[in-house]
């Protein structure tokens, strides 16, 4: 056990996850998720918040299992190597907000970082844009930190408090259990469900429950993160964390390339727009975000499973920042930006250097 907990400290370590991931998105895309949309965790909590309702945008509507997965395979491993540290205290509100703003930017983007270097993998050129804002979003964050940015200590707390959003993730896979999707319903029960577009896409339940889990697992061992990643290249020069996203990348690409599934250029491309500025600026919101609250989405979800409350309200800050988009014209479309998406991509920018800027030690 030792053993396997020192493997995944070191550079093997990460590039081994790293390239898993990269290996099993395409996959999942092969299984049935969306194109070039294996893993997405924003498009994923989106669809999670119009399964429940909290949106009505009838094509992006499913209970995704692999962000449950996600949650409860960092729970599992963090109870494994005894790093089940229930934590909270560390500006929650201020996390709620970022995750919400997070989400805004990614959507009209139209995908998290990890679908970012997805998109480009798959041969998606407008991808580029967006991976160039997430860079300048987290390069921005950098300078808040240089200058003493903190969200304050988190503090020890209650067990449970460490269990809610875990809990909160089996919950909604049992009701997807109790309500399934019905072909060609939108509804079952309390749950809606899409009958075309995205949300209608997926791989098999169980498939998918056990990808997010063994992901869920891994990156929670090897601190697995996007943000993290360019945040350690930017400050320190470290590439530790680097060299997992870029076996991610090459990974995705070849993999991608052996199913099919690589299709260069910047039209047509599946779920993405060719609004060059707004892919750039909706992950420069996303990337400072992120940067900001301290972790990608797929890291806020490992660390919620580790105990981390604060984690678990920027997560929830993303679920309820999807229906804002959507509920509100925020989000992009294959059409283009939504009709209300720039000026909230500006709105989240202020918010974000107003509390960049307002919350320095220094």
């Amino acid at each position: 056990m030792s053993q396997l907990k020192n493997f995944f400290a070191t550079r093997w370590g990460i590039v081994a996850v790293g390239a898993f991931i990269g290996a099993f998105a395409p996959l999942l895309q092969k299984w049935g998720n969306p194109g070039n949309m294996g893993i997405c965790v924003a498009c994923f909590e989106r669809d999670i918040a119009g399964a429940i309702g909290i949106h009505r945008a009838a094509v992006v509507q499913y209970m995704r299992p692999e962000i449950v997965g996600f949650v409860l395979g960092s729970l599992i491993a963090a109870y494994i190597f005894k790093e089940f540290r229930p934590r909270t205290g560390s500006a929650p509100i201020v996390r709620f907000v970022l995750g919400a703003f997070a989400m805004i930017g990614a959507l009209v983007f139209l995908g998290c970082p990890w679908r970012a270097l997805l998109r480009f993998a798959g041969g998606d050129g407008n991808a580029i844009f967006g991976l160039l804002g997430l860079i300048f979003g987290i390069w921005i964050g950098t300078r808040f930190f240089k200058s003493g940015y903190n969200l304050g200590r988190a503090d020890k707390t209650y067990t449970s408090v460490g269990w809610l959003l875990p809990l909160i993730m089996i919950g909604f896979f049992i009701l997807m259990l109790i309500f399934p999707p019905i072909q060609g319903e939108t509804k079952n029960g309390i749950l809606f469900y899409s009958a075309k577009g995205p949300g209608s896409m997926h791989a098999p339940l169980i498939v998918s429950l056990l990808v997010g889990l063994a992901i869920g697992f891994l990156a929670q061992r090897s601190r697995f993160c996007t943000m993290g990643s360019f945040r350690d290249l930017i400050l320190f020069r470290q590439i530790h964390l680097f060299s997992g996203l870029l076996a991610f990348a090459v990974v995705a690409f070849l993999a991608n390339l052996m199913l099919g599934q690589f299709h260069p250029g910047f039209v047509n491309q599946p779920v993405a727009h060719t609004v060059g500025l707004w892919n750039f600026g909706g992950m420069v919101l996303a990337g400072l975000a992120f940067a900001l609250a301290g972790g990608c989405p797929g890291r806020q979800l490992f660390m919620a499973g580790e105990g981390d409350g604060d984690a678990a309200i920027f997560v929830l800050g993303m679920i309820v920042g999807a229906g804002f988009s959507h509920n509100l014209g925020l989000v992009s479309s294959p059409k283009g930006v939504g009709p209300y998406g720039v000026v909230a991509v500006i709105i989240g920018l202020l918010v974000c250097l107003f509390i960049g800027f307002t919350m320095r030690k220094k």
